[in-house]
């Protein structure tokens, strides 16, 4: 789909392709299948092969003749990723490498003819000395060498191909390799950023066709002579949906238009974000939808169970949400690390204008400071029935500034082993994202007079209200001796049990007598 077109594909562009993803997730073995195979299966080939790669391999990558894998994770190498174990040893004249290992968990794994695989190679370092780098390989499969298990027995997408893929003295020529030798791991990342975005367009697309679904058996289901519909529990759920869908889609297509710009712009903190929430915003919402049906939808009769097993990998692959948290928190901390510390070198040298604005910056927070973005307001950007979205938005930016500075101060470099502190940090910074998103999408729909624009409206209200107060709660649990805090009690009853690795608590009818 993305591939150009004149390599035989369509040449879509990314907000194209997020479009498409919204129709492919109705099935999820189906959409499983065309992203391993587009979104991280070719996709080295497309972002950093060679112009004569790309002519030998996308041509039939396109029409389908050949189906692409992404073979990274090993038996002993999940997110850490660097730690693979797989090895390309160079031959003696330097005209191919010889490869050995395994993978684990390939999607396309045994149905594809070419495979993108990284792998360890000895790389002389700029000081002289051998390195083991990871260095990304276009493996055909018929190289030789190349065998794959039997396909695994998974709880969902079960119409995909999953299996090992193993390598036994597989000889890929030199001219194979993607990007330079020991980069491999840039290039694996820059795969994995690159396709995360569209996961939001292909879960609102899901949770659409749910809320269509289910709600036909709300309007029409009877019990205690009121249809279903009217239960204010069961339109709780409804809104839930909306709201979930409404957002993941803005964020979805904001990040594909910014990806979609001229150049190659850096989205992946972004596509990160969009990932955690559009997973876990469908994993939920698949969960009120079998609520709502019953006993209906627990049914293998019915299509929703389904879609409760297929979801849950969302939250898995492609990054573990667990993983991506941390590279969201630590990788925005990062920018303003440097920040914080350009500060206090200055303050150090003597310079007391930047030691006044620091203090008068603290005294302002103190007293009740107004924050003011040009958000709102006459000259504002937001639109008049957006603005007091607007002003929880800026003010929660503010708070988490000035939050996220006494982080850094507080626990300095040490911050990256701080992963409870970090998560509350990706959560607000997820939901200032998404609040964004929101209001700028139902604002440009008033301007040009989408139908059903008021609707937009309401539910980017209802989100930011409530994103709007959790990320106070998280803010103030971030503060130093905040009684909201529970970390330390939270890893002592861990430790506590892994320690014995079992509940630990005596029985409720154990007695001492």
């Amino acid at each position: 789909m993305q591939i150009p077109e004149e390599y035989g594909g369509l040449g879509l562009s990314n907000t194209m392709y997020a479009r498409l993803g919204e129709i492919t997730s109705l099935d999820g073995s189906i959409a499983v299948t065309l992203a391993a195979h587009q979104a991280i299966g070719l996709k080295g080939i497309l972002i950093a092969g060679t112009d004569e790669q790309k002519a030998k391999y996308l041509p039939r990558l396109a029409s389908g003749e050949h189906i692409a894998a992404f073979c990274l994770t090993e038996p002993g190498s999940g997110s850490d990723a660097a730690s693979i174990q797989t090895r390309a040893t160079r031959s003696e004249d330097g005209k191919y490498f010889l490869l050995n290992g395994s993978k684990v968990w390939i999607s396309n794994g045994g149905i594809a003819s070419i495979f993108t695989v990284f792998a360890r190679t000895e790389v002389v370092d700029k000081d002289g000395q051998l390195k083991d780098k990871i260095t990304a390989f276009i493996v055909e499969r018929d190289f030789g060498g190349v065998t794959h298990g039997k396909p695994e027995d998974k709880l969902g997408i079960r119409g995909s191909n999953t299996c090992e893929v193993h390598f036994e003295n597989t000889k890929v020529p030199i001219e194979n390799v993607i990007g330079e030798v020991g980069g491999g791991f840039k290039v694996a990342m820059n795969i994995l950023n690159s396709g995360r975005f569209s996961m939001g367009s292909a879960s609102a697309g899901m949770i659409k066709k749910l809320i269509e679904m289910t709600s036909e058996y709300a309007c029409t289901r009877k019990q205690f002579n009121k249809r279903l519909s009217e239960f204010g529990l069961i339109q709780e759920k409804f809104c839930f949906m909306a709201v979930k869908a409404y957002v993941m889609e803005s964020m979805a297509y904001l990040t594909a238009g910014m990806m979609d710009r001229p150049g190659f712009p850096d989205c992946s903190l972004e596509a990160a974000m969009v990932k955690v929430f559009s997973s876990e915003g469908a994993w939920a919402c698949v969960s009120e939808a079998l609520q709502i049906l019953g006993g209906l939808g627990y049914m293998k009769d019915y299509p929703y169970e389904r879609y409760l097993r297929d979801s849950r990998i969302l939250l898995i692959f492609e990054g573990t949400n667990e993983i991506l948290r941390l590279y969201i928190a630590l990788t925005g901390m990062q920018h303003a690390g440097k920040i914080l510390t350009d500060k206090l070198k200055e303050i150090k040298k003597g310079n007391v204008g930047v030691a006044l604005g620091e203090f008068g910056n603290k005294l302002r927070d103190i007293m009740g400071r107004k924050v003011d973005y040009g958000l709102v307001g006459n000259h504002g950007v937001v639109h008049p029935s957006l603005q007091e979205s607007g002003k929880k938005l800026e003010e929660n930016i503010y708070y988490f500034g000035t939050t996220v500075r006494g982080l850094l101060s507080r626990f300095g470099k040490t911050i990256v082993d701080e992963q409870l502190v970090l998560k509350r940090v990706a959560d607000v910074v997820i939901n200032l994202y998404a609040m964004t998103a929101a209001i700028s999408r139902a604002s440009r729909s008033i301007s040009i007079g989408l139908r059903n624009h008021d609707h937009e409206v309401l539910l980017t209200n209802i989100f930011c209200t409530e994103a709007y107060f959790k990320n106070n709660y998280a803010l103030t649990q971030l503060e130093k001796y905040a009684d909201e805090n529970l970390d330390d009690f939270i890893k002592k009853a861990a430790k506590q049990v892994l320690e014995k690795r079992a509940y630990i608590c005596s029985h409720p009818l154990d007695r001492t007598f």
